[in-house]
Parts: structure tokens; C-alpha cells; sequence
């Protein structure tokens, strides 16, 4: 598949999970795309937890919005993306480089994740990025370190569903040349 291909097919799924397992073989390889995103002075911070077993994925379940739960009944696997504190935007004083601070590194899961919904696309799956989640309860459910944020709940499944993608924002629009 082309990437104008891909980026035109991807789409954030909601409610439309087929019941089909998805391979670990498949998990490893939207990881390992994801992986190939650039970082901060190569800091690489993003980090995954996988949901997949059925007592893993209703905890994590549990830890999202009921909108959310309703979203994601049928979604085989469920991953959280976190990021290590202090590392990307910092000197190696531990001090900010500049204001954004740890900005950069959600700037660095961003693109990591990107990469993983475009891989997942590319492979025939569907994918939603949701926000609105409990840390506290997502890192007990994986014992994730105190000096990593959950950034990010991302389904990942098989749909067959076609949606109409929403309206885009024109390049004029977002766009200042000079």
C-alpha cells in the first residue's frame, strides 16, 4: 500500500470490532514501526503496555470513560502508550532545555504513535487513540514506574466498517507562508 493510501484509509474506528484475535506477530510489527519514529536527541521515551488477555483488556476497559468502554467493547487488544519523564527536553543536569520540558517527549509518543496507526493501517487494522483514561488505575494494572505518564489508550482490531472521514481543514487554513 502507498503512504497517500494509507494515509488516506486510516480512521479512528468506534464500536466496530470484529471478534478476530489479532497475532502478536502483527502486535510486534505496529511496535516495531512505531520504534522507527524520531525522538529528541534519539532519547526515545515512548513506552507500550499491551492488553490483550480478557481480565487485562476489562481492566483496562475499566479505566476508561463508559463512552469510551462502549467504544472499545469488541477491540481484541488494547495498547498504552507512555512516556519517561524528564528525559526528552532535558540536559543531562536534569534541567528543561526550554519551556516545553517534558512537552517534548509527548511531542516524541505522538509521532511514535503515528507511526504505529499507520503501520496498523497498512496491515488492514483499525485503530482509536483515546485520552480520556485513569492513570492511576492503568499504572496499577501494569505496575508502570512513577517516572512515566500514560499518555494515551490506543484499540487496535479488525473492522469492517467504512466510515465517511470528517471534514479536514484546508492547507489556507492552517497554513501562514511568507
Amino acid at each position: 500500500m502507498e503512504l497517500d493510501e494509507v494515509l488516506n484509509k486510516r480512521k479512528s474506528i468506534r464500536r466496530q470490532y470484529l471478534s478476530k484475535e489479532v497475532d502478536d506477530e502483527v502486535i510486534r510489527q505496529v511496535i516495531e514501526a512505531a520504534i522507527l519514529a524520531p525522538s529528541w536527541k534519539n532519547s526515545q521515551v515512548t513506552r507500550y503496555y499491551i492488553a490483550k488477555s480478557k481480565e487485562a483488556l476489562q481492566q483496562v476497559k475499566n479505566a476508561l470513560p463508559e463512552f469510551n468502554q462502549e467504544n472499545v467493547g469488541q477491540a481484541p487488544v488494547l495498547i498504552v502508550s507512555t512516556i519517561v519523564l524528564n528525559r526528552s527536553g532535558y540536559n543531562k543536569d536534569g534541567t528543561p532545555t526550554n519551556e516545553l520540558g517534558n512537552g517534548w517527549g509527548y511531542y516524541d509518543c505522538g509521532m511514535h504513535n503515528m507511526n504505529l496507526l499507520l503501520k496498523a493501517t497498512e496491515l488492514g487494522l483499525s485503530t482509536l487513540v483515546m485520552g480520556i483514561r485513569d492513570e492511576q488505575k492503568i499504572k496499577e494494572i501494569f505496575a508502570v514506574p512513577d517516572n512515566q505518564s500514560v499518555v494515551s489508550v490506543i484499540a487496535l482490531g479488525y473492522s469492517d466498517m467504512e466510515i465517511e472521514r470528517p471534514q479536514r481543514k484546508t492547507f489556507e487554513d492552517i497554513t501562514v507562508m511568507k
